[in-house]
C-alpha cells in the first residue's frame, strides 16, 4: 500500500488543477471510486492516511510564458495535505482560478506576440494583383483591400461585363451582386496594366485553365513577383500541382511561390466572418511575408514549409467531398457518412505520405479542417455536385447548370493516376472517378465498397 501511495503522489498529472477531486458520495465513475479509496485508506501499521489529491498551483495547468508562475500566478508545489480524506470546499474555486489564470496567461502571451510582430510587409506593399474574378478571387481581393485603404488591388479579368461592374459600381455582378467591394479594388482586362508595379500576385484561376492563362501573360510578369496560389486541384493530363504549373508556365523555375489553403468559403470571407487558413512555401521568408500581407483580426494565417502536403490535401479533399455528397444524396445516413469520410481521410494520408507530405499537415487546417468544411457543409460546390449525383441527376446536366467550377470532377481522374504511380490503393476516391466517368452507378459503388475485405485499420 505504501508503494501505491507513493505512485499516486508521484504522478504529477493527478495533481493538475483540472483534475476534479471526487465526492465521497455519488461518485460518477469507477475511476473516481478507486482514487477515493486510495485517498482515504489507512494502513494497518498505524501509518497516517495517504495525502489527498489536491491541486497544484495554477501555473501547473500549462503556460505559454517562458517562466512559470510569473505575475504572481503562484508557484507552490502542493498545498498542505488533508488527513481526513474529505474534499475541500475550496476545490471548485481552485479549479475556476486555475482556468482563469491559464486563460490570462494565454491572453498575455498573445498580446506580447502581437506587440513584437512585424507588419512592414503590409506597410510597404503598394499594389496587389488578383488573377481571376471568381468568387474566391473576389473575396480575397476584398479582404486584402480592406487590410490597407491606400493599397491598390487590381483584378485581372476576362469578362468585360464583370470588369465594368466592379469599376463603376464596386460590385461583382456575377458572383457577389449584394456585397460592395472596397473603393481601392479596381478591375481590368489588360494584363500589362494589371501586373505593372505589383508587389504580390494572388492566383485564383481554375487549375485546368492556369497553364494556358499564365503562358499568355508571362511576358508581363516580373521574375521576382511572388505568386500566392489560391487554386486547388491537379492538372488532369500532367498530374501537376500549382507549385509546378506556375513556374513552368511562366518559364521561370525560381518564381517565388506560396500556396494558400484551408477551410474557407468565399461567401463567409465576404461577410467578414472569422476564418483561419495556412500559407506554405519552401522559402520561410516568403511564407512570413504572405502571412503579414493576408492576416487580419478576422483572418488567422498559419505558416508551413510543407507545400506538397498543403497542395495534395487541398486537391484530394474536393474528390472526397463529391463522395460525401453522393452519400447525402442517396440518404445513406450518418453512420455511412462518417465511415466514408474516415476512409477517405486515410486514403489522402496514404497517398500524401508517399509523396513526401508531413502527417501534421494532414491533421491541420489544409487537411482535416478543409475536409470537414467541404464534406459536411452545403456551401461546398463539390459536395453539392455529389448530392445531385446521388439523387440520380446526370453529370452533364449538373455541370451545365453550375456557375462555378467544381474542381473535384477533373481532379478525380488525376488522383487515380497518382495512386497508380505511387502504388496506393484508394477505393473511395477511385469509386468517385468511376462514377464521374459514368462507368459505375452510385448504388453499385456503395455495394462494392461495403464488400471490400475486412482488414486491419492502418
Amino acid at each position: 500500500m505504501a508503494a501505491a501511495a507513493a505512485a499516486v503522489v508521484a504522478e504529477p498529472w493527478l495533481h493538475g488543477p483540472l483534475f476534479s477531486p471526487p465526492r465521497q458520495r455519488g461518485l460518477s465513475s469507477s475511476f473516481e471510486r478507486k482514487f477515493t479509496f486510495i485517498r482515504t485508506v489507512k494502513l494497518h501499521s498505524g501509518t497516517p492516511p495517504i495525502p489527498s489529491l489536491v491541486p497544484l498551483c495554477p501555473c501547473a495547468a500549462g503556460h505559454l510564458d517562458p517562466v512559470a508562475g510569473e505575475d504572481g500566478a503562484g508557484c507552490s508545489l502542493i498545498s498542505e495535505p488533508s488527513t481526513t480524506g474529505v474534499v475541500s470546499k475550496e476545490g471548485g474555486k481552485d479549479r475556476r482560478r486555475a482556468v482563469r489564470v491559464a486563460w490570462e496567461k494565454l491572453v498575455r502571451w498573445s498580446r506580447s506576440w502581437r506587440s513584437r510582430a512585424r507588419s512592414d510587409v503590409l506597410e510597404r506593399t503598394k499594389k496587389v494583383v488578383v488573377l481571376g474574378g471568381g468568387s474566391f478571387g473576389t473575396a480575397m481581393a476584398a479582404h486584402v483591400a480592406s487590410n490597407k485603404a491606400d493599397m491598390e488591388v487590381n483584378m485581372l479579368l476576362r469578362d468585360v461585363d464583370v470588369c465594368r461592374s466592379i469599376n463603376e459600381t464596386h460590385f461583382n455582378c456575377k458572383y457577389f451582386p449584394e456585397y460592395k467591394l472596397p473603393e481601392n479594388v479596381v478591375a481590368t482586362t489588360n494584363p500589362k496594366l494589371a501586373l505593372l508595379g505589383a508587389d504580390f500576385c494572388l492566383h485564383a484561376v481554375p487549375v485546368q485553365c492556369s497553364s494556358s492563362f499564365l503562358e499568355g501573360i508571362s511576358e508581363h510578369v516580373d521574375p521576382n513577383l511572388p505568386f500566392i496560389s489560391l487554386s486547388k486541384g491537379l492538372e488532369l493530363n500532367t498530374l501537376r500541382t500549382m507549385s509546378q504549373i506556375i513556374p513552368q508556365a511562366l518559364g521561370n523555375p525560381r518564381q517565388p511561390f506560396v500556396v494558400l489553403s484551408g477551410p474557407s468559403f468565399a461567401l463567409e470571407l465576404m461577410r467578414k466572418l472569422p476564418t483561419a487558413m495556412v500559407v506554405a512555401s519552401k522559402d520561410k521568408k516568403m511564407a512570413r511575408a504572405a502571412q503579414q500581407l493576408l492576416a487580419s483580426q478576422r483572418l488567422r494565417i498559419s505558416s508551413s514549409g510543407d507545400v506538397t502536403g498543403v497542395e495534395i490535401a487541398g486537391a484530394l479533399k474536393n474528390v472526397l467531398a463529391i463522395a460525401a455528397g453522393i452519400v447525402e444524396g442517396m440518404n445513406l445516413g450518418n453512420n455511412c457518412m462518417a465511415a466514408l469520410v474516415s476512409q477517405g481521410c486515410s486514403e489522402i494520408r496514404w497517398l500524401s505520405s508517399k509523396m513526401g507530405a508531413k502527417t501534421a499537415t494532414l491533421t491541420g487546417l489544409s487537411g482535416s479542417g478543409d475536409i470537414m468544411l467541404t464534406c459536411f457543409v452545403n456551401l461546398s460546390r463539390n459536395r453539392t455536385l455529389g448530392v445531385r449525383l446521388g439523387s440520380g441527376e446526370r453529370l452533364e446536366d449538373i455541370l451545365s447548370s453550375m456557375k462555378q467550377v467544381a474542381e473535384g470532377v477533373s481532379t478525380a481522374g488525376a488522383v487515380i493516376a497518382l495512386a497508380q504511380k505511387y502504388n496506393v490503393k484508394m477505393p473511395v476516391l477511385t469509386a468517385v472517378a468511376r462514377i464521374i466517368d459514368n462507368e459505375l452507378t452510385p448504388k453499385k459503388a456503395v455495394l462494392e465498397l461495403m464488400n471490400l475485405p475486412q482488414v486491419e485499420e492502418v
